[in-house]
């Protein structure tokens, strides 16, 4: 028993000295969030966490609050974030939206010739007939986010865009009024919302793959966004 508990010691012992150092870094304090959404935010391995590096910071505040005030329902996410000040999270989001990452080239995928044309119009097109804006219209034209607060959206998998359409829809995602992606969400449908997700998550990304800095004309439908902690800027 007494060689056990030594060797037990020495084990821990030898655990210890080979942690890593402490640094009071960022990039140290969300190893929690690394845990699932990859190194370095790069998305996780199965599809439903999504890339976050990179992303623009006012987006990722935006989520983060969302999570923690119950717009968005996922209880690890939430128990993680419920402590935390609006300045933190915003500290947070910068972190992660200042990470300039290459990404993975997505799979090829698998959907009818037809299939795809539906996604590639829907998402650069729109449909007039049901008053459906194109993706384009508020993520860029090439679809790589817009800042200070829209997302990119090439590089995520079809499951993860099928799992928030869906959630959209069912009011299981919610964001500030007026919630423009809620609209979006139950004017596809189902078969339009599968389509639009496959095509997007098929597509390869450009050379340049950072937000635009504006869009080149006003967004064809409003959308809400959290107020920023007082006396911060727009990140």
């Amino acid at each position: 028993m007494t060689k056990l508990f030594h060797l037990l010691i020495a084990l821990l012992a030898a655990g210890a000295a080979q942690a890593a150092p402490f640094e009071d870094t960022m990039a140290q304090r969300t190893l929690a969030c690394t845990a699932c959404h990859g190194a370095q935010g790069r998305a996780g391995p199965d599809g439903y966490y999504p890339r976050i590096a990179g992303k623009p910071a006012g987006y990722l505040y935006n989520q983060l609050l969302n999570f923690r005030d119950g717009r968005r329902h996922y209880a690890p996410m939430t128990r993680l974030l419920d402590p935390l000040s609006e300045d933190y999270l915003l500290e947070i989001a910068k972190h992660f939206s200042s990470l300039d990452l290459p990404y993975a080239q997505p799979p090829a995928p698998r959907a009818t010739p037809e299939q795809l044309e539906r996604g590639r119009r829907l998402a650069l097109e729109g449909d007039p007939a049901v008053k459906l804006p194109a993706c384009a219209g508020c993520h860029g034209a090439a679809l790589t986010g817009v800042l200070p607060n829209t997302p990119g959206l090439l590089g995520l998998p079809r499951d993860y865009l099928n799992a928030q359409l869906g959630a959209w829809r069912t009011g299981q995602r919610r964001a500030h009024a007026p919630d423009c992606m809620s609209q979006v969400a139950r004017t596809l449908s189902p078969e339009d919302l599968n389509a639009v997700a496959t095509w997007i998550a098929g597509q390869p990304l450009p050379a340049q793959t950072h937000p635009a800095d504006k869009l080149p004309s006003p967004p064809p439908i409003a959308c809400g966004s959290a107020s920023l902690p007082a006396g911060r800027q727009q990140p």
